[in-house]
């Protein structure tokens, strides 16, 4: 499902990966401007890898599904250019290298100390996997290797108060992304973006 308006310097992009029990991964991307009011919005079909796709892929399956594949096409789909994107998924931060804007996963408050706990490292050869840095009540993390998106991120937030909560805006997407393909499902239809032979995803 997609809705589109103009470009927008301001907007900010939301990217999750839902699990629809028996149907598949289902990925959602949101557009937000300034005021919180949404942009665009755009959902893949469902998403199912085989079994021997996940035996071949093992771990980085789910890097390859959320990142590479659901997060990469949604993105590249829509029209606004967002100052920065966020996820909620950990996986999804492998879009990272095929997506012109920077992205950074938003940490849930049980998380967090976690995440602050696993970035500690006195070892410089071996450094740890993930940046953590804070904006106002958010807490983000970036991959290490993209640090250097930390100060761009902070600077294009500032537009839109240390007030904004980044986490908020997935769980519109998880009510939106249901919503579609319960629709989808009682007009047995298929959903508006469609799905190009698992594992990879086309959005609408």
């Amino acid at each position: 499902m997609g809705t589109r308006s103009e470009k927008s310097p301001a907007a900010l992009g939301f990217l999750a990966v839902c699990d629809l029990e028996g149907r598949g991964l289902v990925g959602g991307y949101l557009l937000l401007n300034a005021a919180g009011r949404p942009l665009e919005f755009h959902c893949t079909a469902p998403v199912r890898p085989s079994r021997a796709q996940e035996i071949l892929y093992g771990p980085t399956l789910e890097p390859f599904l959320y990142g590479e594949q659901i997060g990469r096409a949604l993105v590249e789909k829509s029209a606004a250019k967002p100052l920065a994107v966020f996820t909620d998924r950990e996986a999804v931060l492998a879009a990272r290298p095929f997506v012109a804007a920077p992205l950074a996963l938003v940490l849930k408050d049980s998380a967090a100390s976690a995440a602050t706990d696993s970035a500690k490292s006195e070892n410089p050869l071996f450094p740890p996997p993930f940046h953590r840095f804070e904006y106002g009540a958010n807490v983000l993390t970036l991959a290490t290797a993209h640090a250097h998106d930390a100060p761009a991120i902070v600077e294009r937030l500032a537009m839109h108060g240390v007030a904004f909560d980044l986490a908020e805006p997935f769980e519109r997407i998880r009510e939106a992304v249901r919503e579609a393909h319960r629709d989808a499902s009682a007009r047995s239809a298929q959903p508006a973006a469609v799905a190009v032979n698992p594992p990879t995803a086309e959005a609408a």
